[in-house]
């Protein structure tokens, strides 16, 4: 399914974007390789390849979840320019 300058103009309308002649020509190039890139992949036969959950077989190299910085919330409320409880208070802006 090639796309024509037609098409390009009327997405781009719908889209609300504003294309020169030479960008619109030059999308339409690029948008037509893509789209025969996918219909390349598409056609291949994949009758027999069982689906993959996650494209390196699932397996997640996981690091151990502990501390590695310390809580420094003392030092960082002198920064605050008004804290309760030690949580920064900030004005309402939604009423």
């Amino acid at each position: 399914m090639a796309l024509t300058l037609n098409d390009i103009r009327q997405i781009s309308n719908l889209a609300r974007i504003d294309l020169s002649d030479e960008s619109a020509q030059k999308l339409l190039v690029e948008l037509n390789d893509i789209l025969r890139m996918v219909e390349r992949i598409q056609s291949i036969d994949t009758t027999g390849v069982e689906p993959m959950p996650h494209p390196f077989g699932g397996q997640q190299r996981l690091r151990e979840d502990v501390v590695s910085e310390e809580n420094h919330r003392e030092e960082n409320m002198k920064n605050a320019p008004d804290e309760m409880e030690g949580l920064f208070l900030v004005p309402k802006v939604i009423e």
